[in-house]
This record gives structure tokens, sequence and C-alpha cells, in this order.
């Protein structure tokens, strides 16, 4: 099932992307004042996602590999890991479905530690090039976001290192659509994120993986 998995995070993250608009939005605005006058965005952008998805790989992988050591030690520690893969993959789409909120108050467990990691983001500003991007985004990878705790959620069911690292490689993929086409003139893109019904085809897409993949879950340890 890991095509479902790879394939579902990348729903995930293009369904959740106008959430991530919402929490990133301000920081990619910010760009014509923090990069060198006359310059492109877009080398900056590319930059600043790819620090942010390696980061989400980073969370990815420590998650899948701690998921797999309790499988290892847990006599029932798979099943237990993919019921919960398969059950915050169903909560994922009723919250991008606007049909249920309530992972919303997952972003409130990381801003204690945000508080100690977001002052050193200030030194790599203004960019001097491409580059200094880079590290930029890597912190701002660990902006506390429910979004992103679910999807690391779903990584520490994957049961594996680079299961998690899949997973979360394949939901940034997701939300680099909508944070690129900030700032350009991808007025389609943007309305097309913007329509509330390809969200819901997309959230009504990720329930019908999660039921497939309780259906296998249990049909696999009967």
């Amino acid at each position: 099932m890991s095509e479902i998995n790879a394939i579902s995070a990348f729903l995930l993250g293009l369904a959740g992307s106008l959430h991530c608009v919402g929490m990133c939005g301000g920081i990619v605005g910010t760009f014509s004042f923090i990069i060198p006058k006359n310059t492109p965005h877009l080398p900056y952008m590319l930059a600043y996602n790819t620090g942010r998805i390696f980061s989400y790989c980073i969370a990815g992988g420590i998650t899948g590999y701690l998921g797999a050591i309790t499988t290892i030690n847990l006599a029932s520690g798979a099943l237990i890991l993919k019921i919960i893969s398969a059950m915050f993959l169903l909560l994922m789409g009723l919250y991008l479905g606007n049909w249920w909120r309530g992972l919303t108050k997952l972003e409130r467990v990381g801003y204690f530690v945000w508080k100690y990691i977001q002052p050193y983001s200030k030194k790599f500003i203004p960019f001097k090039s491409p580059l200094s991007a880079l590290p930029y985004g890597m912190l701002w990878g660990w902006l506390p976001c429910g979004l992103v705790y679910s999807a690391l959620t779903w990584s520490l069911a994957s049961g594996g290192f680079f299961e998690g690292i899949t997973i979360m490689f394949s939901f940034g993929l997701g939300t680099l659509p909508a944070l690129l086409s900030l700032g350009s003139s991808a007025d389609t893109l943007k309305k097309l994120l913007n329509d509330p019904r390809l969200k819901q085809i997309i959230a009504l897409t990720l329930i019908l993986f999660a039921l497939i993949l309780l259906w296998s879950t249990f049909q696999n340890h009967r």
C-alpha cells in the first residue's frame, strides 16, 4: 500500500495548500523586501521551499524510524500504527473537506519549541543569494502547523525510516503549487486551489483511501 500512501500524502498537501498559504504566505510575501532588488523571485522561492521540504523529510524519517522501533518491540505495534495511519487520514479528509476542524488544535503543541527556533531565521535575511534562502526555509519548515503534524503522525504509522521520508516528501510536493503561485501571475492556479469543490473531491478521495487502508489492515491481520 506504499503507492497509496505516497499518493494520499501528495493529495493531502495539495488539498491543504491553502492552509499552507495562510501559514507561510506572509513569509513568502515579504520576499520582495529581503531579496536583492530587480532579482527574479522564483530561484529564492524554490530554494526556500526546498529547505522547507527537506525539514519535512528529516522529521518524517525520524518519526518513521520511531514507528519501526515500535513495531519491533511491540507485538501488536504494526497493527496499532496502521490503524492510526488510516484514522488520521480519515480525520484529515474531514478536516480538508471542512466537515470537522478539530485538528487545528495540534498547532498549539509546537509553539513552545518554535519560539526558540524562529529567532535564528533572522540571521539569513536579507538574502544575498538563492542559497541563503535554503537554510531559511529549513528553519521555517518547523513552523507549528496542524496539517504537518497530522502528516507526521501518518509517517509515524508508516513503520519505516524511508517510508516516513517518502510520505513527507510527497506531502511537501503537494504544497508547492499554491506557495509557488504566490506573488505570480498564476491566476488560474489560484482560482483552482480556491475552488471548494476541488478541496471536497480531494477530501473524499482521502477518506476513500483511509477506508481502503483500514479494510486492508484488518484483512491482513485476521
